[in-house]
């Protein structure tokens, strides 16, 4: 390739319009040179390439700002030229140049994506320097509408992401659910056998009433998970604000779970506050709250493990953490823990079942109450912790602190 740069020539200026001129005719380049030296101001360098096939692969290079292309070049055009940016992609403002006023160049300039269109026997420095004026701010629009293309391209690309993501997860979901409520007809339908077997033997009977009552308070709770998952997605949780002592809601919490821990064979080691910790709230929803963090944690901690549930006062708030030494949560899982019907993997714990709704609603039910929880896991097999933070009432005679 041949590049002719200006006989002055000095390193480039980045602060000055670099234009390169594409004519296999030497004087069309000297007389371009010239009116260009004439324009007001300067702050323009001009290039000359001779040859059709060096001016491609320069243009398609992005090196100059502007570039002027004579509609004569040998045996091809610029029209090809412009034909052959466009296959290949490189896109850049090309001002045609021709020697004779021809409207059906001017139009086929401009369906081939020329910016503009000039005929050198009235090139002057004015309509020269509004010509490129023009080229540069309908590239710089060219430019922005590109980046708004991209980045909507970018926006849906993660919208459809996130509906494929939520598509699976609700595949998932639903072969859950259906696992989840057929499994406790098979020992309700055996408890019935029973039953009609035993009509004569009350402690069999009583035996069987009592697994009926198991699993039906089973898929009574797994029912109102459900519930509370519509509740979630419509915006239809409500909650009743009352003073709340968190230790009688953590006490409740408690008793709701202690047949997963005594189940399990775990050790739930709980550290209650010493003095009554008033907090604004519904205190069923509250209970829920912190059993479904407990029932998670009990449900992920293998055998003979142990959850640890602690409650530190800060100056405003009140912090519950329950914390395990189970299965842990993989690092790529931790940020969706509390998305609906997310799921750490199966493959981690095959023992228990469940929705995926329980911290969904732990993380909903801690925002109503004007709080919110965290989740944190050194990874697979080292356990996690969850910590709600919840504004707690604070007396009128209650000393500052430097905490807050």
């Amino acid at each position: 390739m041949t590049m002719f740069p200006p006989p002055d020539a000095t390193p480039p200026d980045k602060s000055r319009v670099r234009m390169l001129l594409v004519d296999d005719d030497e004087e069309d380049y000297l007389l371009t040179r010239e009116v260009i030296a004439d324009i007001p101001g300067g702050g323009y360098t001009l290039d000359w390439i001779a040859d059709f096939d060096s001016a491609l692969e320069a243009i398609c290079r992005n090196e100059h700002d502007v570039y002027f292309v004579d509609f004569r070049l040998g045996a091809r055009t610029g029209l090809d030229l412009l034909s052959l940016m466009r296959e290949r992609q490189c896109f850049a403002p090309v001002i045609l140049l021709t020697g004779l006023n021809q409207p059906e160049v001017d139009r086929a300039a401009e369906a081939a994506g020329a910016a503009d269109y000039l005929e050198k026997s009235r090139l002057d420095p004015i309509l020269l320097e509004r010509s490129v004026r023009y080229a540069l701010r309908q590239r710089a629009q060219e430019l922005e509408l590109e980046s708004k293309v991209i980045e909507r391209t970018a926006e849906l690309a993660a919208a459809n992401a996130a509906l494929r993501d939520a598509d699976r997860r609700k595949d998932e979901f639903l072969a859950t659910l259906a696992h989840e409520l057929r499994n406790p007809l098979a020992p309700i339908r055996y408890a019935v056998e029973l039953m009609r077997m035993a009509a004569d033997d009350p402690a069999a009977a009583e035996n069987a009433r009592a697994m009926v009552e198991r699993q039906v308070s089973h898929m009574v709770r797994l029912i109102d998970d459900l519930l509370d998952a519509s509740r979630i997605n419509r915006n239809k949780l409500r909650i009743v604000l009352e003073t709340v002592d968190i230790a009688e809601a953590l006490h409740a919490a408690v008793e709701t779970v202690q047949p997963l821990i005594i189940g399990g064979k775990l050790r739930l080691d709980a550290i209650y506050p010493d003095e009554p910790i008033p907090v604004r709230g519904d205190y069923v929803r509250l209970t829920q709250l912190f059993a479904n963090v407990l029932t998670n944690a009990a449900k992920y901690t293998e055998t003979g493990g142990t959850v640890s549930l602690r409650v530190e006062k800060t100056c405003s708030h009140v912090l519950i953490s329950v914390k395990d030494d189970g299965v842990g949560i993989p690092a790529e899982m931790l940020p969706h823990v509390f998305d609906l019907f997310a799921q750490v993997d199966h493959t981690l714990n095959r023992s228990q079942g469940g929705l995926g709704i329980g911290l969904a609603l732990v993380k909903r039910l801690a925002e109503m109450h004007g709080g919110h929880v965290t989740a944190h896991s050194d990874g697979i097999g080292r356990g996690a912790e969850f910590v709600i933070s919840l504004q707690r009432i604070t007396a009128d005679s209650e000393a500052p602190c430097d905490e807050c």
